[in-house]
Parts: structure tokens; sequence; C-alpha cells
């Protein structure tokens, strides 16, 4: 037990000395289009050979700490379909705009010279599948991270979490339900100013849960009779049904990494739900890849969410696939109502037909290629309408306006670091692990000083910053 607890420490304090013994290098700019002058979101900025980076923000800006160690490397500043900036960290200019000129490779010449490759989306795409057990890790890795999990109705912020997570994945070839845990290891910011009055929580919670067959309906409900502690237990139970990060990483929309899983929406029965069109050829850091188009087949995809009518969807979107390897580096993907069904509960419950938005990059790294940045955006079910030949107050009808009413949650996570060390590996697994980003946590200032998060947008920002002033309003 005494080996154990001092090689725990031992990697405690390898861990704080890697934060906090070294001086950072940080850097900040704003990365444009060259011909349009438009700020390009969502460009990949990192230092060459390692995984560090981030990935720029919706104005197109960023902010990288980069240890001292690798002020002599080379960061790379890059995005599908432009030329590569490269420079060395120490002569980087936080000062000047970075701007990236469009690079286009064609698809004409590579289709008449490649005659033993595939030629159509479909083929790539089941090629790129079949490689998944080559490109993807095949040995246990641990990943650290940054998540900010917004939700927001259509006028303002009502809940902010920001943590820092962990990751550990067991391989590819390894069930992700089984294998794979997640870790909330610090928390930067929690903020919850949502109206405890879910009325649809409780029922949900209560038809799901309770032991008595009988259901509830909303109607049935009356507010004024519930305990603030029924509807918090309830709306704690309903944040994690949706919004769980075990539904990110553990459930079907984790394309690639549980494309072997029963009815894998990447699975066997891919081409069934899903069509492949070949739109163009690219350029990502020099290296070719395919810019292909998914869109609906013959069956409608659906999630089999226990408890949630997540069924009768289409898929739209795009894949990025490298034209050396068939890895997969970018995922476009969204599910958008097309069943009868589907389509006015949609509208009625969320006043939107897109129910799910992913967008998935991935970094190489020892020839492997592992989650880099997730976004993860869906609408949310806090209160149902009313009718309106009931009797309601104004009180109530505030409560439905739609302005009000209908609610969407976004999780980005940026992945920064990857461990690959055996031993380390091991240790961590030794402790407990807990995937709940709603419990809040004490706040360590030092802990971030030198940890990467993501940039905010400047309306993100205006939004955060009210938020944060209504917090502190609120606890006074």
């Amino acid at each position: 037990m005494g080996i154990k607890i001092t090689k725990k420490y031992l990697i405690f304090a390898i861990t704080l000395f890697s934060l906090f013994g070294y001086s950072q290098t940080e850097v900040k700019n704003k990365i444009v289009d060259f011909g349009t002058l438009i700020p390009i979101e969502s460009a990949s900025i990192y230092v060459k050979n390692t995984t560090i980076g981030t990935v720029s923000n919706s104005d197109g800006k960023f902010i990288l700490q980069v240890p001292q160690e690798f002020s002599n490397d080379t960061l790379i500043v890059s995005s599908i379909g432009y030329k590569s900036f490269k420079i060395p960290v120490s002569e980087f200019d936080n000062a000047a705009d970075i701007y990236l000129e469009e690079d286009v490779a064609s698809l004409d010449e590579i289709i008449l010279i490649a005659k033993t490759r595939p030629k159509t989306g479909n083929e790539i795409v089941l090629k790129a599948i079949e490689r998944l057990s080559e490109n993807l890790p095949d040995s246990a890795y641990i990943q650290k991270g940054f998540l900010r999990h917004k939700e927001r109705n259509k006028i303002e912020f009502k809940w902010l979490i920001e943590s820092a997570i962990t990751v550990y994945d067991s391989g590819y070839g390894s069930k992700s339900s089984d294998y794979l845990k997640i870790n909330v290891d610090q928390m930067r910011k929690s903020y919850d100013l949502r109206d405890v009055d879910s009325v649809f929580s409780y029922v949900s919670y209560n038809n799901q849960n309770a032991k008595r067959r009988s259901r509830l309906k909303p109607k049935d409900v009356d507010r004024s009779k519930l305990k603030t502690s029924q509807l918090v237990k309830a709306i704690k139970w309903n944040d994690n049904r949706v919004n769980g990060l075990q539904n990110l990483f553990q459930g079907k929309l984790n394309l690639l990494r549980n494309s072997n899983d029963a009815k894998a929406l990447f699975g066997e029965d891919i081409l069934d739900k899903h069509q492949f069109e070949l739109d163009t050829l690219l350029v990502d850091n020099d290296r070719k890849l395919y810019k292909i188009k998914i869109s609906e087949s013959t069956d409608f995809v659906g999630l089999d969410t226990k408890g949630i009518f997540n069924e009768g969807y289409v898929a739209n979107g795009w894949l990025y696939i490298y034209y050396d390897n068939y890895a997969i580096k970018k995922i476009e993907y969204e599910l958008v109502a097309a069943s009868d069904a589907q389509k006015v509960r949609s509208k009625r419950l969320f006043d939107t037909q897109v129910n799910h938005k992913l967008v998935v990059t991935y970094i190489e790294y020892e020839d492997k290629m592992y989650p880099n940045y997730i976004y993860y955006e869906t609408p949310k079910l806090v209160n149902v309408g009313f009718k309106t030949n009931e009797k309601v107050n104004d009180e109530e009808k505030e409560r439905y306006n739609k302005e009000e009413r209908y609610y969407y949650t976004v999780q980005e996570i940026l992945f920064s670091e990857i461990i690959l060390d055996k031993t380390v590996i091991n240790m961590a697994l030794q402790s407990d692990w807990d995937m709940d980003i709603f419990s809040p946590k004490p706040y360590n200032k030092n802990f971030w000083k030198n940890y990467n998060v993501l940039l905010e947008s400047e309306e993100d920002e205006k939004l955060i910053q009210d938020l944060s002033q209504r917090a502190s309003l609120f606890k006074d």
C-alpha cells in the first residue's frame, strides 16, 4: 500500500511540475482568409510533432500557451482548403493577423491516375471505415482536455460550465461502454441561473423511475405543490440523460470510435442510412484529402435513446478523408427530423428540425488519429407549451414565451495532451473516476494559469459576462 501511495504522490508531483515548473509562451492572434478577409473558424493551431494546440473561434481568434521547452519548435496554423502558415514559436508575432491563402487540388487529375483506387464517395467512405482499425489508436491512452458546456434560450445564457477533463480509452478494438472512462479534474466556471420550474422534467423523471404504473401528464401536476428539491433532482436527471458526457463518448454519435457496436451509425449498414457523394479534393497542411457530402439514404437514422423519441432523422454533413491513408480528418454531421412524427415533435417541442449537430476534428500523432476538437449542439426540452383555450394567467403565459421557452445546449471539448506511457496510465486507473460535469468543484486558480482553454467568441464573451454578473447578484 505504501508503494502505491508513493507512486501516486510522485505522479501528482510530476504533473504539478509540468504545469507550473515551466514558463509559458503565449501566442494569440486572428486568422483571416487572404482573399475575402473573412475570419476563419475552426482553424488548427498547434506545435509540430506534439499535441499542444487549439482551434480558432467564430471570430477567427485563438490563444495558446506553449511550454518554454518548445519555443524553438515550429508553430503550424492550418485549415482545410488553405495553405498552412508555419513559423518558430519564438518568432511568432502576436500583433499581426495571419492570412491564409486557398489551396485546392485537382480532383480530375487524381481520378484519372487512380485506376486501382475507389472513385465514388460511397467506395471511399467504406474504405475509410475498413481502415479504422489501422488509423485509430489500437492501445490504451489518456487525453487531457478542456470542456465548455453552455445552455441558453433565444435571449440569454442560462448555464455555463468550464472544466478540465481526463478521458481514458482502451483502444478502438474494445467497447467504449465497458472500458472508456471520463473524469472531471478541475472546474473553472460554474454559473447555473436556470429557473427551477421544469414541471416537464419532473413528469418525465416520475414516469421513468416511479414504481407505480400510472403515468403523469404535465397538466396533472400543480407546480405550487412540488418541493424545489423534487424539481432539482428531476432536472439533474434530465441534464445527465441529454448532456452527460457518456452520451458523447459512449453513444452512437461517437461515429468512428463506436463503429463496431451493434446498430452503429457508421456500422455494417452504413449505406442503408447514409449516402456519400465525392465533392472535391482539398489540401490540409500539404496533404490531399477528399471532401465528401453526407446525405440521406433509404432508412431513417435513429439513436435508440432510452426514454426519448430520438428516431426518424436523416443525416446531412461532410466528411474529410486523407487521400494517402484514408484516415478521417474531420466530420461535420447533423440529424434532421424527417419522419412525420419527428417533424411534428421537433417543431412543437424545440422550434427546430435540426436535433443533433456534431463536429469532430482529429489530429495525427505517432501515426494514429486522436480526437482533437468536438462540438456538439442539441435542443433541450425544458417546458412544454400551453393551449390557447386553457385558462392561464399572464405569469403562466410568460413562462411559455417562445423566446424564453426554447433552449439548446452546446458542448465543446479541446484536447491538448495525449498520454501513452503505460505506467502513468495504469496508475491513473487506480483512482476513482467521476464523469459528472454538473457537480460544482472548488476553484484552483494555480491550475488554470497554464492550462489551454478555448477562446470565447466576442458574442459569447458578452453573454458570459452578463451571466457572471447576474450570478454575482444572485449570490448577494
